[in-house]
């Protein structure tokens, strides 16, 4: 398999790099003319990873149809609300041949489907298990500088699971593998509302205990609606789980959490979202999130209390105190009879 990235924003730009040096030619398709020209006359994407050499192996284009027809492997980096868009325009190109991984780490917010769902739906030619997804904590910066990253692709095929696994281990990139699909992909998707959350206690000028609390309680709610929505709970555990958790909680590379920042000192959302080129998924993800919750029936207080903060006007101070003061509960249940 040769190897195509649709997408070349942060983090399929990054992919290119780590791919180009283990000396495979990349194809890097991008929208933006602009973007093709600077990694074709200078070799760098300044606006979306800035200060990374960009190698020879890596060829932009304008041309997905070309990407498409000659390359068997195809990476896509696409943020989730844009993904139905270029899947559709991708449909005509797309074969049983070709083998899907997405790197998108959101939930459609109009259908709540999951991503390899939205792909299912726009790419009929691309099923019986060659939807796969890639996922965990991999900030784009680091990758593309070689700093050691350990990540998780998954899907329902096994030996095609492995095959990209082959393809994507690096000395300095180590792949697992797993067959929870569903897991993987709500792991990385609802991790986004708690960096948010995180964010905005930093913001608010809280501190370690608080973003203690919110990471550890996060990660609870957001395996309380995985395994209601079919994902194995122990992938809530590892790499896209309580690790991509940690990650974008935690990084000065976190988008999300630089975003609850801004937040939490009093900018307004609007303005926060405009202030950057890239997408703050955690921003749709909090109502799907939200509307998922529902749907299913479960508990999510923090994804509850950060919906009301986003689209319903709460003061995140008065968030915190409503967390606080909520009823009391077991962390773990008692037996019966204690």
């Amino acid at each position: 398999m040769n190897i195509g990235i649709i997408g070349a924003g942060g983090w399929g730009t990054a992919l290119s790099i780590l791919m180009a040096r283990k000396g495979f030619r990349v194809d890097l398709w991008s929208r933006d003319p602009e973007v093709v020209a600077e990694i074709l006359e200078e070799r760098t994407n300044q606006a979306f990873l800035p200060g990374v050499a960009i190698p020879r192996g890596v060829h932009p284009t304008l041309e997905m149809q070309e990407v498409i027809r000659n390359n068997s492997l195809l990476l896509l980096p696409v943020p989730s609300q844009h993904l139905r868009e270029v899947a559709r325009a991708a449909r005509p190109y797309i074969t049983p041949r070709h083998v899907i991984v997405h790197c998108s780490k959101g939930i459609e917010t109009e259908t709540l489907l999951r991503m390899s769902q939205v792909l299912e739906e726009e790419l009929p030619s691309c099923q019986g298990g060659r939807i796969l997804v890639l996922s965990g904590p991999s900030h784009a910066e680091e990758v593309a500088r070689g700093i050691p990253t350990a990540i998780v692709v998954a899907g329902r095929d096994k030996a095609l699971c492995e095959a990209v696994q082959d393809m994507l281990m690096a000395p300095e990139f180590r792949v697992y593998i797993s067959p929870d699909v569903i897991g993987v992909e709500l792991g990385g998707a609802l991790k986004n509302i708690i960096a948010l959350a995180a964010g905005i206690s930093d913001g608010l000028g809280f501190g370690d205990n608080t973003k203690a609390a919110l990471m550890t309680r996060g990660i609870a709610e957001i395996a309380r609606l995985g395994t209601k929505m079919g994902a194995d709970p122990l992938t809530f555990s590892g790499l896209a789980g309580i690790g991509d958790l940690i990650v974008t909680c935690t990084s000065v590379h976190s988008r999300n959490r630089r975003a609850g920042i801004e937040i939490g000192r009093g900018k307004p959302i609007s303005e926060v979202m405009a202030s950057t080129k890239m997408v703050i998924e955690g921003i749709p993800t909090t109502l799907a999130g939200k509307r998922l919750a529902d749907k299913y029936g479960v508990e999510m207080p923090i994804t509850q209390k950060l919906y009301s903060v986003l689209f319903g006007g709460l003061n995140p101070k008065d968030a915190v105190t409503e967390l606080m003061a909520r009823g009391k509960k077991e962390e773990i249940p008692f037996p019966p009879g204690w």
